[in-house]
């Protein structure tokens, strides 16, 4: 067994640091995205699943706001800290395939730089523990690999059930990377009882969102299937292109040599499999028409490989050749910056929104609500306290949720993902209903008849994201119970 390289805790530390800070600086520029609208009202009602997804996310979200407040800085604070977590793994990551000090701080300033790390360290989201969740298995996966020790697996077993809470998504790193070790080695550590126990672990983690979902019939698997009817065709299109942008077209050459070093380097051919399962992987989220942000996390292993010859050859140029190297990064790290944090005013967001869409979903829910509220005053009062507010996705009635109240407006109500587990309005809601829905959509209002716009939401900023122009309809009341109508109303996509 190969010692290990002092890890360069001191440097690689004031980077992870300085990447949360600035996710924190920048955390309340622009708004909620949707998906957090929507995990802040999941947060409100715990339970050991959900329609789209395991538990992990939307309690983590609910506990940051109750710590750190909850407005969109206090919701953000735990994946800024996550953000800078992920740059610490891979630098531990390069460590752990004998990368000295330089080849460890080449790696995580490759993380701290890297599109797919900032993108998502800046919003609660599933991808960013996805990120940290994958790059500790892989990280104990190595240390499996490289001491022989068996135990270990007990860990990796924890830590995959630790991701399984968050998303099933870990299943394909696994599907890729034990028969990756099958096929090259060293096949010993897949021999004896610990495999077993550590999946035994895994299991017992995950154990009460596994239930859930069978319980439940397995809705994210429905959810899946949706994406992959509306996104396949484009995921697959884009994932190889992808994968050079979500890091950065500067971090290419570096995973390129990790891949090399992993496939013929003899010194580190205990870690050859994972050389193997990237392009397994890659194979696997295409199958299943997977976003290609999945395979991400093990990209980042091949960087983390790359970086000590990277390191080495950059040493032995001399400085000239230091600073151009580091002024790549910088160079990458800025576009990324740009294109991924709210820095740009608002209203400029378009200019990268046709690379990452994420920025234009900050924008304009408060005047979402806003429309919301202007078009319940048009229903005369006496009608108003039997009225229902409904919404057509989850975004929406996440926003209504968040900034309905003080404007005045009622629980909104949706049959979209796990809203429609919270309940439809009651019976006695017999009243008109006030219908938000996104341009585009008009299946919505399939279920009602004789309804007309009376108003249409405008963010102010001219940002053509999914809301802009969404109208807001009053239709009359449900022709038949709500209760009933509950199934019908029901959407997984």
């Amino acid at each position: 067994m190969s010692a290990l390289k002092p890890f360069a805790a001191g440097p690689v530390a004031a980077l992870a640091a300085t990447v949360t800070a600035l996710q924190i600086a920048l955390s309340g520029r622009y708004g909620f995205h949707r998906d957090e609208l929507y995990f802040l009202v999941a947060g409100r009602h715990p339970a050991w699943g959900y329609a789209d997804q395991p538990p992990l996310t939307p309690l983590l979200g609910r506990a940051s706001t109750a710590l750190f407040g909850d407005g969109p800085t206090g919701l953000r604070v735990v994946p800024a800290l996550l953000c800078g977590a992920a740059v610490v793994l891979v630098a531990l990551l390069a460590r752990e395939l004998d990368a000295g000090r330089a080849g460890q701080l080449l790696a995580a300033g490759c993380a701290a730089c890297s599109a797919f790390a900032l993108a998502v360290g800046h919003l609660l989201n599933t991808a960013i523990f996805d990120l940290c969740a994958w790059l500790v298995v892989c990280l104990l996966v190595l240390r499996l690999l490289r001491t022989g020790d068996g135990r270990w697996w007990l860990a990796v077993g924890a830590a995959t059930g630790v991701a399984l809470l968050n998303k099933d998504l870990v299943l394909l790193l696994a599907a890729a990377l034990v028969p990756a070790v099958l096929a090259v080695g060293p096949r010993a550590v897949l021999r004896g009882r610990w495999p077993a126990a550590g999946l035994a672990v895994a299991g017992a983690v995950a154990l009460p969102d596994l239930w859930w979902q069978a319980a439940h019939g397995r809705p994210e698997l429905t959810v899946a299937a949706g994406i992959s009817g509306q996104d396949g065709s484009e995921n697959r299109l884009l994932f190889v292109p992808m994968q050079v942008l979500y890091l950065s077209p500067v971090l290419v050459p570096i995973w390129l040599a990790g891949f090399r070093r992993l496939r013929l380097d003899a010194d580190l051919a205990r870690a050859k499999s994972f050389a193997v399962a990237y392009p397994a992987l890659c194979v696997l989220v295409v199958a299943a028409d997977g976003k290609p942000y999945y395979a991400l996390p093990a990209l980042l292993v091949l960087t983390a490989a790359g970086c000590e010859p990277v390191a080495r050859r950059l040493v032995a140029a001399g400085p000239r050749r230091i600073r151009r190297a580091a002024t790549a990064l910088a160079i990458g790290a800025a576009v990324n910056v740009v294109i991924t944090l709210p820095v740009l005013p608002a209203r400029l967001t378009p200019a990268v929104g046709w690379i990452y869409r994420e920025q234009g979903e900050q924008i304009g829910w408060p005047e979402l609500a806003d429309a919301a509220a202007e078009g319940r005053r048009t229903i005369p009062p006496d009608r108003r306290i039997r009225a229902v507010l409904l919404a057509a996705d989850y975004g929406e009635a996440g926003a209504l949720a968040r900034y309905g109240p003080a404007r005045g407006l009622p629980t909104p109500y949706s049959g979209h993902l796990a809203f429609a587990d919270w309940g439809p309005p009651p019976d006695t809601l017999d009243g008109p209903v006030l219908l938000v829905h996104p341009v585009g959509f008009p299946d919505a209002e399939r279920h009602f008849t004789d309804c007309h716009p009376i108003g249409h939401v405008d963010n102010g900023h001219a940002v053509p994201n999914g809301e802009q122009h969404a109208p807001v309809l009053l239709c009359p009341g449900p022709h038949r119970p709500w209760s009933t109508l509950r199934p019908h109303l029901r959407h997984y996509y």
